[in-house]
């Protein structure tokens, strides 16, 4: 590689390899999220609400005082509206 120095090949290839590393998992990616569809498609042949799948798997994720905190929030929400509060 002519006018390059030593370090700048390093570093393009350190570069090449992190971009090669980047777009295999992206692949990877995409193929997790096409079988996650699958499965999300396959609920909703049984009768389940993918919405609502989903809403329950970002519940589960979070710790279960932070959730409690957001339903308390969300509550006090619908009731300063005017709506029936969670549950009620």
């Amino acid at each position: 590689m002519k006018g390059l120095t030593l370090s700048e090949v390093v570093a393009g290839e350190q570069l090449s390899s992190l971009i090669e590393r980047i777009e295999r998992l992206e692949e990877e990616k995409a193929g997790l999220m096409a079988d996650i569809k699958e499965v999300y498609d396959e609920a909703k042949t049984h009768g389940f609400d993918a919405k609502i799948l989903r809403q329950v798997i970002r519940l589960r994720k979070m710790e279960k005082s932070d959730r409690q905190e957001q339903e308390t929030i969300l509550s006090l929400y619908l009731e300063a509206v005017g709506e029936a509060p969670l549950g009620g």
